[in-house]
């Protein structure tokens, strides 16, 4: 691929280096991003359904405040700082540099089909990498919006976006970068770590899985109730970060149930379709594997389960008890469904989650501090959130990130920065004051004498 040649070529000449280079591409994206909300909303809604409130939120507000703070912060980051150095390697001086891996490719998902793209890009650009940049091919509007725009804003010698389909994607994973990030599922994970390991490219996995969410008998029911539902429905339930089921014990099983259908009739209201805050699925197939969901689960339904397949509708549901074997127990949900399990105490519900794989966020409404500390100390996940979802994205010192199967590295702030960049050593040795010890003929007092300095 002929602009994959270009980019390496732009990268050796030290282009990208320069904080100037850098702090241009991302004013330049801030640029785009302010002369084009309106289209970016509308290219949004047309993929997903969702209201220019969520987007503005969840994808075009996050954006900004990422190009905010690295532009405060890249000049301070990309400096070389001193360490210190051993007496045995005295005289001499240790230092630090980061600097850019060279042209990496970022691989966007559907759910978020802005945010997911543009936010690693602002790191890869911030780190002084050369950056190809691939949407997801399921939310064609928004991937043909960031095709036409980035080339008219960014550094075409540095910036590109590739669209296509699978087969369009397997080629460019032929291809040799520098470093990986992919955002998605399990399976597709695997194939581009595969494809990754031709070459030892390093990558970055964010994926999903099952995120559970446990409700605790001491708790703020109504305020517990109102953000799960937010958390939940939010994008349609179409976010790797989602509570994707509930574990709450018989005492708060019924009072749970009815302040989350209060908490949905007031935030959607009684027909959630007509709400234009509500989204929608985001294709034909996904729609299927949702229904598929739902039919087998037909005798559990609590509220919800209407679905519209010309429109792409399905209302936020909630469902009691399924299988536990089941599909919709067993893979992520990535849709607005919500199972709630009955389970018998706190010890019951850290086991649950411990016998299933390590999940991207765990989420504990609980007023008790004993079980925030059993919680904490007892499970393991991407991150654990205490009274609330989702929110824990917005703090730019959080790394986000996964653990085993949800995933490998992370990004967001300084923690993008350095994903996107190499650490190297660099020691300055005098010639003045050469240590003998070293040099064969070794003996007894040399050894006696590196013993001594090597303490220090």
């Amino acid at each position: 691929m002929e602009f994959i040649s270009q980019f390496k070529k732009t990268f050796t000449s030290g282009k990208t280096r320069s904080v100037e280079w850098r702090h241009g591409q991302l004013l330049a994206l801030k640029q785009m991003l302010e002369e084009n909300e309106k289209s970016i909303y509308q290219a949004l809604h047309d993929d997903l359904g969702k209201c220019e409130f969520e987007s503005h939120i969840s994808e075009y507000a996050f954006v900004l405040k990422d190009i905010a703070l690295f532009l405060k912060k890249t000049k301070t980051w990309a400096k070389t700082r001193n360490v210190s150095t051993p007496l045995l390697l005295q005289p001499g001086h240790s230092k630090i540099t980061p600097e850019p891996l060279g042209t990496v490719l970022i691989m966007g998902a559907w759910n978020y089909p802005l945010q997911l793209v543009l936010s690693p890009l602002v790191a890869a650009l911030a780190a002084g990498n050369c950056v190809v940049l691939k949407p997801s091919e399921l939310s064609v509007a928004t991937s043909k919006l960031l095709a036409e725009l980035v080339p008219k804003y960014l550094d075409k010698s540095a910036v590109a976006v590739y669209e296509g389909d699978v087969a369009a994607t397997t080629e460019l994973l032929k291809q040799r970068f520098d470093h990986i990030m992919y955002t998605g599922s399990e399976a597709v994970g695997k194939i581009v770590m595969r494809a990754a390991s031709e070459y030892l490219t390093p990558v970055t996995l964010e994926l999903g899985g099952k995120s559970p969410c446990i409700v605790d008998n001491n708790t703020n029911l109504k305020v517990t109730a109102a953000r799960i539902i937010w958390g939940k429905f939010i994008n349609a339930g179409q976010t790797c970060i989602a509570p994707d089921y509930i574990l709450v014990t018989p005492l708060m099983r019924e009072p749970l149930i009815k302040a989350l259908q209060q908490a949905l009739i007031k935030q959607f209201g009684r027909d959630p379709k007509q709400s234009e805050d509500y989204g929608r699925i985001i294709n034909d197939r996904h729609f299927q594997r949702i229904s598929g969901y739902l039919k087998e689960n037909e005798e559990r339904l609590i509220i919800g389960g209407q679905t519209d397949k010309k429109t792409k509708y399905i209302a936020p549901t909630l469902i009691f008890n399924p299988e536990l074997t089941s599909p919709i127990m067993e893979e992520e949900i990535f849709g607005p469904l919500l199972p709630i399990i009955e389970i018998a105490s706190m010890d019951k519900a850290i086991q649950f989650i411990n016998d299933r794989e390590k999940p991207l966020a765990l989420y504990l409404f609980s007023n008790d501090d004993l079980t925030i500390k059993m919680v904490k100390n007892e499970t393991s996940s991407g991150t654990l959130s205490i009274n609330d979802t989702l929110t824990f994205m917005l703090n730019s010192d959080f790394p986000f990130g996964g653990v085993g199967h949800s995933g490998m590295g992370s990004y967001h702030g300084k923690w993008g920065f350095d994903t996107f960049s190499h650490f190297k050593p660099i020691l300055h040795k005098s010639f003045f004051a050469d240590m003998p010890m070293r040099y064969a003929p070794y003996s007894n007092w040399k050894q006696k004498i590196f013993k001594f300095l090597a303490k220090f």
